[in-house]
């Protein structure tokens, strides 16, 4: 077996270890909060897919927290739901507290296996999902580039975060820096989303229009001038 053999032997461990430890203390933690009732009545009426998810995540009982963590894991790796629909139903079904805490590990899980993949498979892998031109954009980013820049991506509303998962795996950036700055720069996002689907368990339904209009309003900014923001990184980069 080869060093690099070893290295991804003992990774995959590793994470292979984290997920049984999430699935052990699924069952001793804090359960979902029920769906049934007005509230859950509300919250079918306004958004119909996150009312399915909602009851789905109640229906695994013990084990719903760790099967909530996954799917935060898989929006990032392959995305199969959007990310903005998980993160509003942690909240709704698990409150503000655990709703974040959940949605935080599940994210950064996925990143840390998104980032994994690019570092293993390499650039011909993660461009055959990955179009050639959105990896172009970011050539600029390197070893070299610096945890705070990547930081700001991170924390850039709008932005593709899940593709700067793979991007960054192929500079050679340092695991753990990697994990601190994804960690952190989508963690108040995260949480706006948390709130929001809190707020509407509690029919608190002012603060969920707030917070989805201010996080609508963000996302829109963040769009449009992401390219000017991504031109003053390529030359901060420089």
């Amino acid at each position: 077996m080869t060093a690099k053999q070893r290295r991804v032997f003992i990774k995959g461990a590793i994470f292979a270890l984290i997920v049984g430890l999430v699935f052990f203390l699924s069952r001793y933690g804090p359960q979902p909060f029920s769906v049934m009732g007005p509230s859950g009545e509300n919250i079918g009426k306004l958004f119909t897919r996150r009312r399915k998810l909602a009851r789905f995540l109640v229906s695994l009982g013990p084990y719903s927290s760790a099967i909530f963590i996954l799917l935060q894991a898989l929006q990032v790796i392959i995305s199969p739901i959007p990310g903005e629909l998980t993160g509003a139903v942690g909240g709704y079904v698990y409150g503000v507290s655990f709703g974040f805490l959940f949605s935080t590990v599940g994210l950064t899980l996925g990143s840390w296996a998104a980032f994994e993949i690019a570092d293993i498979l390499g650039k011909p892998f993660i461009e055959r999902f990955v179009r050639r031109d959105i990896l172009d954009k970011f050539n600029f980013i390197s070893t070299n580039t610096g945890a705070v820049i990547c930081f700001l991506l991170f924390l850039l509303p709008g932005f593709p975060k899940d593709v700067l998962c793979y991007v960054l795996g192929l500079t050679g950036m340092r695991l753990s820096t990697f994990l601190i700055v994804s960690t952190l720069g989508r963690m108040p996002g995260t949480y706006m989303l948390t709130i929001q689907g809190a707020s509407l368990r509690s029919q608190h339904y002012a603060t969920a229009v707030l917070v989805a209009v201010i996080s609508a309003v963000l996302v829109l900014l963040g769009y449009l001038y992401r390219d000017h923001f991504v031109h003053r990184m390529k030359s901060t980069a420089g």
